[in-house]
């Protein structure tokens, strides 16, 4: 059997390559840094390192995919996603629980809309030659993201958070709602791209690739800056 290794000028597998091992550091990281953590954002933290961690198992095995086949098939992308973006959203309500009351159910509501946007998403992309179910999910999908943009912008979770009297936490809140909006348009955007005329696979799997490296690393950083930050140690003391 012939081996296969890695081509310097292939810069989809060097893409690969690189989140993987950024996904790798930050999962050493952010669970290092734990220890330096308040009791009430060590679990913050720690859901922080399994997005990036199950991240970097799925992108060593997508690199290593790509680079036998020239492929990255839909359901690998979509198993990692099913995974880390429920996480993401356990992240808005711990950081709101770490502040404040919060009721249970906004964590349902906000986690139901991203398994439908996720579900939604990957039915409308193994089902490409169905222009109707393909374009039906599309709106399905993004519908639920923008119900989620909703609840963290003036719903709940939005007057929740502004209502807390934690300085870091609202920064932070802030700064993943910021991710979730801008960051997490890329997928959108991508599935158009690559299903709305001639699309780039090469294009499509970088973007998709700088896209996790955003939405799952800052959006642990944003987690870590509030959990060690000098004002909350202080109110802790």
């Amino acid at each position: 059997m012939r081996d296969v290794i890695l081509d310097p000028t292939d810069y989809v597998g060097v893409s690969f390559w690189i989140i993987s091992a950024a996904m790798l550091a930050a999962t050493y990281f952010f669970f290092v840094e734990r220890d330096r953590a308040h009791g009430k954002w060590k679990t913050s933290l720690t859901v922080a390192a399994m997005v990036t961690g199950i991240a970097c198992l799925h992108y060593f095995y997508m690199r290593q995919v790509w680079v036998e086949t020239g492929a990255s098939p839909t359901v690998f992308r979509y198993v990692d996603w099913l995974l880390t973006v429920p996480l993401q959203i356990i992240e808005f309500f711990l950081i709101l629980a770490a502040v404040t009351v919060v009721r249970a159910s906004l964590f349902w509501r906000l986690l139901s809309a991203s398994v439908i946007m996720l579900v939604a998403g990957y039915l409308g992309e193994v089902n490409a030659d169905n222009a109707g179910l393909l374009w039906g999910m599309f709106v399905l999908g993004t519908s639920a993201w923008l119900y989620i943009l909703y609840e963290i912008f003036v719903g709940e979770a939005s007057r929740v958070n502004n209502a807390s009297g934690s300085p870091a936490g609202q920064r932070a809140f802030k700064s993943l709602r910021l991710i979730v909006t801008f960051g997490w348009a890329i997928y959108p955007l991508g599935y158009v791209y690559g299903y709305a005329g001639e699309g780039d696979v090469a294009a499509l799997n970088i973007a998709y690739n700088l896209a996790d490296f955003v939405n799952k690393i800052a959006f642990g950083v944003a987690i870590w800056l509030a959990a060690t930050s000098d004002e909350e140690m202080g109110q802790d003391a």
